[in-house]
């Protein structure tokens, strides 16, 4: 209805009689309904029930985040329901009431509506890809609230929760849905003391939530898996998320002996697209109700979900890379609340994530008592960096003597393993009389050399004339250690008659066997080693992981270290682990002490005086230094929102793979930071995303990446 049309109409209504106004309503009303119908395109028959088709088109552009009508024919009436995949015309323009051109492009029906609110003649569907229903309500109500929360797309959150369509799998059937299985023993969650009741609670269909802090050794796959048969047998669905497929086939090689075949599936990239799709097939047609996996596996669509576990979370594998980079911590913990699911967050360490979490009374404690900790761990003795090597055997290997030692004494008794840094972190300054991290005194960021010797922070780009060490007020910085020095061809020399092996990069061990050798391995690469565990282990060169260029620095070392110590046997059998690093540094007394839970604690006071996350929250805005400077100035932030920098971003070695993240080659980007308090976190994302659409519309200047909660942060 055109404006003149709606005054005079209402000019008639308000001076005619009852019985005029009464036809004049019904024939606006008819106008109206008219209108809201999709008319026939190319005189093609649309669907009699539900006409209009809510379609989410596979674009994931920010100012294009909504869903967009489209008629349903007649002859997809059957096939075209909620949930499953078709292909549109997209950009179509209108030309002589029809409507007309555009690009095919995939998408997935919504919702089915009788009306439509475009007042434009609607283009039909152009295909029914498939009438599996793949996106169910409950699925597409977490990508919308992943995607809120991370200030992404709901068609970019879509395309990580629902894996590319595989003909072949569809058409086979899924087996049916066996019996609940039989409610698993105690085992070793015994040794907790609230496990018992832990595993009690989900077989009750309970929604218990419980931050765990496994006990060293290799039984935690196990006690994964009786967590997750326990939902099971309460007749409900069990979600396992880890982070790689060695871990998750441990997982699923426990869980398989507990309740046998056929009642879960694992879903990792090692099965290749068609069985991976196949399997996921079998939990959306609720064949299965139990997943093990990695990453993509959080949006796995568990049919009445009763648990979600996380293992080690603080393994930067569950952070996707694709936008708009989810964590499956927050995604998980999004699906507890969403399905009334019981809430497992495991690790051998304790991220300040999973303390918050604890700390606010939204999780449990889960864990063993100090004489069960001092039982199960090795023990650990420190080697600081300047202990020197006595003997010609220790300087053959460049090991302090100490440390030689322990490798020597536990070769006559197993395998030892050697944990090696990786290669190629860049360096930061630090304290050279205690060693503390510099900081910015304005916004608390990491200090950088910059030319002439002058220091700036590498957030907010203030400079700092006069630095003094916060603890010890020393004036002397000194460069972090970079990288690893010592290799397995050196320990190969230092001990002749002793087989080695290493774990790392293109090759990674499963296992190892219980005989005397050498075992080198980076981070996250050790193999388990048969006959009870190694029976000694060396983690060298502790300043290439604590003088990373990060905030989590402290942290991510302490939970590399105690993922190899744990692979240790216990003091009753004599294992032994040696860490070269400064004795007195917290994280190295958090090993000594196997307290992991007691450094992420005081990691979250001093980041809550600090205001850094998880406290606050915190967004990484990087582009071009005019487009972040105006995408800042035109976001509505919230009252209060701090920005720091923007700094410049380092360009990456030219023979470096690119990385999320990563300028374009030949650019040069800025990133500023964006700080709020808790509580502003929603608004903060919906801001940002907003200000982006806005530039997209009006095409000014380039696109500008936004990340929320970045965990790079220096």
């Amino acid at each position: 209805m055109s404006r003149e049309n709606g005054r005079s109409e209402v000019g008639v209504e308000a001076s005619g009689t009852g019985e005029q106004l009464a036809l004049i309503r019904e024939a606006v009303r008819e106008k109206k309904a008219d209108r809201a119908k999709p008319r026939t395109w190319r005189g093609a028959e649309l669907a009699a029930e539900l006409p209009v088709a809510r379609v989410l088109v596979d674009k994931g552009l920010v100012h294009l985040d909504r869903y967009f009508d489209y008629a349903v024919p007649a002859a997809m009436d059957a096939e075209a329901q909620p949930g499953v995949r078709v292909r549109v015309r997209f950009g179509a323009g209108e030309k002589g009431g029809r409507r007309e051109g555009g690009k095919l492009v995939s998408g997935f029906i919504v919702e089915r509506v009788a009306e439509s609110e475009y007042r434009g003649v609607l283009a039909p569907l152009a295909q029914v890809l498939s009438p599996e229903r793949v996106l169910s309500p409950e699925l597409l109500g977490l990508c919308r609230a992943v995607a809120d929360r991370y200030a992404g797309t709901l068609a970019d959150v879509v395309q990580l929760a629902v894996p590319p369509r595989r003909a072949r799998a569809e058409a086979k059937p899924s087996p049916p849905l066996l019996a609940p299985n039989a409610p698993p023993e105690v085992g070793s969650w015994a040794r907790y003391g609230a496990g018992a009741g832990f595993l009690s609670a989900l077989t009750r269909g309970d929604a218990p939530r419980a931050v765990w802090t496994a006990l060293p050794g290799a039984t935690w796959p196990q006690e994964l898996a009786r967590a997750a048969a326990a939902a099971l047998a309460g007749g409900r669905g069990a979600l396992v998320v880890v982070p790689d497929g060695r871990a998750a086939a441990r997982v699923d090689e426990a869980l398989g002996e507990l309740i046998g075949e056929g009642r879960h599936v694992l879903l990792t990239a090692d099965a290749g697209p068609e069985e991976r799709y196949r399997r996921w097939l079998a939990v959306s047609r609720g064949s299965v109700r139990a997943v093990i996996g990695t990453r993509a596996a959080m949006f796995a669509p568990v049919a009445d979900l009763g648990l979600v576990a996380l293992w080690d979370d603080g393994d930067s594998s569950h952070s996707d890379p694709h936008a708009p980079q989810p964590h499956a911590r927050e995604v998980l913990i999004q699906r507890s609340v969403n399905e009334r699911a019981g809430f497992l967050l495991g690790g051998l360490s304790c991220t300040v994530e999973a303390a918050q979490l604890v700390e606010t009374g939204w999780a449990r404690p889960l864990t063993a008592e100090r004489e069960q900790v001092r039982a199960a761990a090795p023990l650990v003795r420190t080697i600081g960096e300047g202990d020197e090597a006595r003997d010609a055997a220790a300087r053959a290997a460049r090991l302090p003597s100490m440390a030689w030692q322990v490798v020597r004494d536990g070769l006559t008794r197993g395998p030892v393993l050697v944990q090696v840094p990786r290669r190629g972190y860049a360096p930061r300054l630090a304290c050279e009389r205690c060693r503390t991290p510099a900081r910015c005194r304005a916004c608390a960021g990491p200090l950088e050399a910059q030319e002439a010797g002058a220091l700036a922070c590498a957030w907010c780009g203030r400079g700092e004339l006069d630095w003094h060490c916060a603890e010890c007020g020393g004036a002397r910085l000194r460069a972090q250690i970079v990288g690893a020095r010592r290799t397995a061809e050196e320990l190969g020399r230092a001990f002749p008659a002793v087989p080695v092996r290493t774990s790392g990069r293109d090759h990674v061990l499963t296992t190892v066997p219980g005989a005397p050798a050498l075992v080198v391995s980076t981070p996250g690469a050790e193999p388990v080693a048969e006959g009870g565990g190694y029976a000694a282990a060396l983690l060298l060169d502790g300043w290439a992981l604590l003088g990373r260029p990060d905030l989590r620095a402290g942290e991510e070392a302490l939970r590399r270290w105690l993922g190899a110590a744990a692979l240790v046997r216990g003091q009753a059998a004599g294992g032994t682990v040696a860490v070269i690093a400064e004795p007195t540094l917290r994280p190295v007394q958090a090993l000594v002490r196997w307290d992991p839970v007691g450094h992420a604690v005081r990691e979250l006071a001093e980041r809550a005086e600090l205001g850094f996350p998880p406290v606050s929250r915190m967004a990484s805005v990087a582009g071009r230094g005019e487009d972040v400077a105006e995408l800042l100035r035109t976001a509505e932030l919230p009252s209060g929102a701090e920005v720091l920098g923007p700094v410049p971003l380092p360009v990456p070695d030219a023979g470096r793979p690119r990385r999320p993240g990563d300028p374009p080659p030949g650019e040069e980007w800025e990133r500023a930071l964006v700080r709020v308090r808790p509580g502003q976190g929603a608004a903060l994302a919906a801001a940002l995303k907003a200000a982006r659409a806005a530039r997209l519309v009006k095409r000014e200047g380039e696109a500008v990446r936004v990340r929320i909660d970045p965990p790079d942060l220096g």
